[in-house]
């Protein structure tokens, strides 16, 4: 869509020229000129007096048959062999939308020797496994994922696909939404269904996450978006449904992979795993220095958790963005969430709001983190988190 202004009806008047907050429109021979720093805002549009400036609609590519595609896919993404959690979570969801579209649900797996994950998916409310297998994907390369996810889309012809807004999502969604010629929705927090167009709606923050923007895919399929871990919860697992198990060959050929993995170097392995892990121990600026985080590893540690840091934290450089938890840092979800020295802004709450306990300490009782936490402690925290650890050890060692 561009703007675009009908000289014979131009008056001259320069009114979009100091209008334009970009810049973007200069005066030529006496007619207004818009050159290509516009970014179609259309504020000229609403200040011309004549209506000489409009919006110029591209024609949409229709030719595509919509009809054709059906089905609602997850993709299940895999590390060694042992799926993330995400996908399970995405195949509760992908079987809510598959209902209502009254379509079949269908799990993507590839790798190397993972069919022993085809039970799990299938219990997870899959319909359909497409599988795919070999050497060539005993580690995520970006050739190797796309060239076959594309091949699949084109032989198979989904409506939906659904992935998780992992490091490898991220990476793999956007290339094969471009090689298949549809649209992406990245890092969605909610899905649905459109009730007049009965498309997939796709509801993400937008603009540093003070408006949540719902997204249609109209005119492209499949309708694809990457959602982010521990928004949804997983289903209990029915391990006595069963469905058909696709094999499909790979057709990729070691000269497509333009990379080579040279080393897995284990880092940060405390906050790595936030997405999977069940207990998180988050410290937030009310620890004062960044020396006071080694209480909150050490609670961690005896807990068997995993450490977090709310995003003050790691904007102050006391932690890396790797462990940061909320709204632009990960979105977690675990059985129980301690937060320790963290105000609860609205948007480390984003992150981590469906925790199912949630344990907060906090010198201020005012503070907004005891308004959702199922538990209090109104401290400071280099005096509360001694004492528990004291009293966890004690537990542990009672057996």
């Amino acid at each position: 869509m561009a703007v675009k202004v009908n000289p014979e009806e131009c008056i001259g008047c320069t009114a979009c020229v100091s209008a334009c907050p970009f810049g973007a429109i200069v005066m030529e021979d006496g007619k207004a000129l818009i050159t290509d720093a516009c970014t179609a805002c259309g504020a000229c549009i609403d200040v011309c007096p004549v209506g000489a400036i409009h919006r110029e609609v591209e024609e949409k590519n229709v030719s595509m048959n919509k009809d054709e595609f059906k089905g609602v896919w997850v993709y299940i993404e895999q590390v060694g062999g042992q799926a993330r959690n995400v996908g399970y979570e995405l195949l509760n969801e992908g079987r809510k939308l598959a209902d209502a579209m009254g379509q079949e649900l269908a799990g993507i797996l590839i790798g190397d020797n993972v069919d022993q994950l085809t039970k799990e998916v299938f219990a997870r409310g899959a319909d359909t496994i497409y599988l795919v297998e070999g050497k060539e994907f005993s580690h995520y390369s970006t050739d190797a994922y796309t060239i076959t996810l594309t091949d699949l889309i084109h032989t198979y012809k989904p409506a939906v696909i659904l992935m998780g807004a992992t490091n490898d999502g991220r990476d793999l969604g956007p290339r094969v939404a471009g090689r298949v010629g549809t649209g992406l929705t990245a890092d969605c927090t909610n899905l649905g269904i459109d009730p007049a167009t009965g498309l997939v709606a796709w509801t993400r923050p937008a603009f540093g996450g003070n408006i949540m923007a719902t997204i249609l895919c109209p005119d492209h399929r499949p309708q694809m978006g990457t959602i982010r871990p521990n928004v949804f919860k997983r289903s209990a697992p029915d391990y006595s449904r069963t469905g058909e198990i696709i094999r499909v060959d790979s057709k990729v050929k070691m000269t497509d992979i333009r990379t080579k993995l040279l080393e897995i170097i284990r880092e940060g392995v405390a906050s790595a795993n936030l997405e999977e892990a069940e207990i998180i121990v988050s410290g937030g600026r009310g620890l004062s220095k960044p020396e006071s985080f080694a209480l909150i590893e050490e609670l961690a540690e005896v807990l068997g958790g995993a450490v977090g840091a709310s995003r003050a934290v790691v904007d102050a450089g006391w932690k890396p963005a790797l462990y940061q938890v909320g709204q632009t840092g990960k979105t977690v979800g675990p059985k129980v969430y301690f937060a320790c020295g963290i105000s609860g802004a609205i948007q480390h709450v984003a992150g981590m709001s469906s925790s199912d306990i949630v344990i907060a300490i906090n010198k201020d009782p005012e503070a907004p983190i005891f308004k959702i936490a199922n538990y209090g402690i109104v401290g400071d925290v280099m005096e509360v988190i001694p004492a528990l650890i004291d009293e966890i050890k004690k537990v542990k060692t009672a057996g």
